[in-house]
């Protein structure tokens, strides 16, 4: 059983209102103060609290959606044509759960967006098209279906699909939600295109060898110098992991992309994982401090997240919000699930707010 709190005990603030205390509290409102007894069991709860709820948004419904998008408004227009998803609880600061946003980005043969920065940190994670592509500080980068990028903080960016390829589809992850209520986002827009500065593909062609870096590159930046996380090279990863290695009892094989060069998060501010769930595969239920977007990049199952179950296929969307117990469910009997998802445990991990619980039944 879990623990029952109770706010009666001696060391939480019992005090009750009086008519004298009433009219001192006025006189606390009327210069900008107020007494800590009156909110402090609010402030400081008894364990971690989040004001997001579990929710899965279908890919299938969202679809038309986001197409019809490219057909009222030009990137131009737009400046970024999304459709984002908003969690119910946190309509207020355009967060899908916690201080993460999420969105769904399309882009048509032979558009591009204005090249641009921002302190928030982006992420993609590519769910359909040809042709696609990215410039990350006059680095360009082609882009497939299931392809992981990232867009650090400050970095000049811009994507497009090129003349021939199909409609691109990606699932954009910002902290922009965090670094707002920081009080510290900023924009700003590249007069013209960004020049390209290396060879197409540099990024992901030099750094993305299994367990070699180069010798004669420098890197002082504070984020990942692989700006493009393959698919045909993480997917294989993930088989060969399975087959020597039972995995995470609450999260299946479950593989961290990492900055190649300091084993860490590929971003100060936002973290990114995979996993793959072995067929008929049911995890044990646990929970953790952080806020999770997830995405299935193949099968399909389902999660448990605080007692309400989301069934999800490819390229659905869902969150995990923090301190929220849950498990996944392959509901294949013969082939494996993957998931992709994106965090903010740098920023929990690194200011030392990291909890982590099994449930108490192990299975809700």
């Amino acid at each position: 059983m879990e623990t029952k709190h109770d706010d009666s005990v001696l060391g939480r603030a019992r005090v009750q209102d009086t008519p004298e205390l009433e009219a001192y509290y006025k006189e606390l409102e009327a210069l900008g103060a107020g007494a800590l007894w009156t909110v402090a069991n609010d402030i400081e709860p008894w364990e971690p609290r989040t004001s997001s709820v579990p929710m899965l948004w279908k890919y299938e419904q969202l679809r038309e959606l986001v197409l019809k998008s490219s057909e009222l408004v030009t990137p131009e227009q737009a400046g970024r044509r999304v459709v984002y998803l908003v969690n119910d609880k946190r309509r207020d600061v355009s967060a899908a759960v916690g201080w993460l946003y999420t969105g769904i980005q399309v882009t048509r043969p032979g558009e591009s967006t204005s090249a641009h920065r921002h302190r928030a940190s982006a992420l993609r994670f590519i769910m359909e098209g040809e042709g696609g592509y990215t410039v990350v500080d006059g680095n360009k980068i082609m882009l497939e279906v299931n392809d992981f990028v990232i867009t650090p903080n400050s970095t000049w960016h811009e994507h497009g699909v090129e003349a021939g390829g199909k409609t691109c589809i990606w699932q954009d992850g910002l902290d922009i939600p965090l670094v707002n209520a920081l009080e510290a986002n900023d924009y700003a827009v590249f007069d013209g295109k960004q020049p390209l500065t290396s060879p197409v593909n540099h990024s992901p062609m030099t750094y993305s060898g299994v367990g070699l870096v180069p010798a004669d590159k420098e890197w002082d930046k504070p984020y990942s110098p692989l700006f493009k996380y393959s698919w045909k090279q993480v997917y294989p990863a993930l088989l060969e992991a399975a087959k020597v290695n039972e995995g995470s009892p609450y999260d299946g094989i479950l593989m961290h992309y990492t900055n190649p060069l300091t084993g860490g998060h590929v971003m100060q501010t936002m973290g990114a994982s995979i996993q793959l769930l072995r067929p008929s595969e049911h995890t044990m239920a646990h929970r953790h401090t952080g806020s999770f977007v997830y995405q299935c990049a193949k099968g399909h199952g389902y999660s448990i997240i605080a007692g309400k179950r989301l069934d999800w296929k490819e390229r659905d969307i869902f969150c995990v919000p923090s301190w929220a117990y849950h498990e996944h469910v392959n509901l294949s009997e013969t082939e494996d699930a993957c998931l992709f998802s994106f965090n903010d445990l740098p920023v929990i991990i690194s200011l030392g707010l990291y909890q982590e619980m099994a449930h108490p039944n192990e299975r809700q």
